[in-house]
């Protein structure tokens, strides 16, 4: 047996359960000051304060005082990708709107061009190199979408790319199936032809090999309508995977609101979610994945995170790393953003990035907090308490990742 003990830890941060917490409860975590942690095996097997048992073959980390939290849940990145678009700033800067860029064949269909021409260890060993730099920022588990490929072969190509990445390395990868992302060029004056192909060709071909847990889709104005949306979705339940929904991110065309109606496991962005959308999620049970670097990064509104809480929606925080409207894959700057312009409190926002993240790719009874029986996935933070944590800006902050029980200390320097 393979025993770490954390020990010296000057406050230990948690929310607590195997499910999403919505309302107040989103905001109440679990606080135990000079405490210490046991991992067996990659699983957390006790927790408590003061001096710990420490069993003579266990290997002893010393938190030297520092805060502990678990480790970051990132619910929603697009990571497999070719090429970056570095060109677009100077539009954005412009002030082209983003549905203009994709109408020239920019945007997401720059990015299919550059993904159908790399092979799958290309795009693997491009993803690596952004999962070492996540890991240093204390994020230990992520959810990956394909959705640059947009034809069976190169969404395959993807996924196959993600399970590969799941398989080698620490970080643990939950792969989501986005062919639905947006219309590929050779299909755009035929969106029944592509909706067809997704429905009946690509999601059983993805379904057949395993390759995804979830499927997602692009409901926007010029991207899938709401009933294009709600077909593909009720396509991939039928194979089992789960729906996801990218919804309200630029107009209110009914995304959230199919979300649920159809009792989505999560809708992502909600930049311009209609109170409806709220009513609706709450009632359906969907988690809010909000993407606060996205609305900064775009120069766009904030979702509306304080009516969600309110309204008892979950709510869910992650970076929307993408090579377009948000490269960006530190979780840090989303806590920090989730407390500067969502108003969240620091306990919501640590229930956000952890528990409520793991809620919404589905492995909230194996992460997201600290308690026995769940994986040993935590971070030492050179902080003393949660609010220093969520008040310090532009630095990276981690100590140590903990990653099923094992150590990546000083993760600045490891990759």
């Amino acid at each position: 047996m393979e025993t770490l003990v954390i020990t010296n830890i000057g406050r230990l941060m948690t929310p607590l359960g195997t499910s999403a917490k919505r309302g107040a409860a989103q905001g109440m975590v679990r606080t135990l000051d000079h405490s210490w942690v046991r991992i067996e095996d990659g699983l957390i097997a006790a927790l408590g304060t003061g001096e710990p048992e420490v069993p003579p073959e266990a290997q002893v980390l010393d938190a030297g005082g520092r805060l502990a939290t678990p480790g970051l849940v990132d619910a929603h990145t697009h990571l497999i990708f070719g090429g970056w678009r570095q060109n677009e700033l100077g539009l954005k800067l412009h002030g082209v709107p983003y549905l203009d860029i994709l109408a020239q064949g920019g945007g997401i269909l720059s990015t299919v061009r550059s993904t159908r021409a790399a092979s799958q260890s290309e795009l693997a060993d491009k993803a690596r190199l952004a999962l070492d730099e996540m890991l240093s920022f204390g994020t230990t588990t992520c959810e990956a979408k394909s959705g640059y490929g947009l034809d069976t072969e190169n969404e395959l190509k993807q996924l196959r790319a993600i399970r590969d990445l799941s398989e080698s390395h620490p970080m643990d990868l939950v792969p989501t199936f986005l062919g639905a992302h947006a219309l590929p060029e050779e299909y755009k004056e035929d969106r029944a032809e592509y909706v067809r192909l997704l429905c009946q060709e690509m999601i059983p071909a993805v379904a057949s090999e395993g390759l995804a847990k979830f499927c997602d889709v692009f409901c926007e104005t010029g991207v899938f309508t709401a009933e294009e949306s709600r077909q593909i979705l009720e396509a991939g339940r039928q194979h089992g995977l789960l729906p996801k929904i990218h919804a309200d991110e630029i107009d209110p065309i009914g995304g959230s609101v199919l979300a649920g109606e159809m009792g989505a496991v999560s809708a992502e962005h909600l930049i311009v979610c209609p109170p409806e959308g709220i009513v609706g999620m709450a009632r359906g049970g969907t988690i809010a994945c909000l993407l606060p670097a996205t609305s900064f990064y775009l120069g766009a509104a904030f979702a509306p995170a304080r009516d969600m809480i309110d309204a008892g929606v979950p709510v869910a925080l992650a970076t929307d790393f993408n090579p377009g409207s948000c490269p960006c894959l530190n979780m840090q700057l989303v806590i920090n953003l989730g407390c500067l312009k969502y108003r969240m409190t620091p306990e919501e926002v640590l229930t956000a990035a952890t528990l409520n993240g793991a809620a919404a790719v589905r492995l909230a009874d194996r992460i997201g907090s600290l308690e026995p029986g769940k994986w040993g996935d935590l971070v030492l933070w050179e902080a003393e308490d949660l609010d220093y944590l969520c008040y310090r800006m532009g630095s990276n902050l981690v100590h140590t990742v903990v990653k099923r029980g094992r150590p990546f200390s000083a993760a600045r320097q490891l990759f």
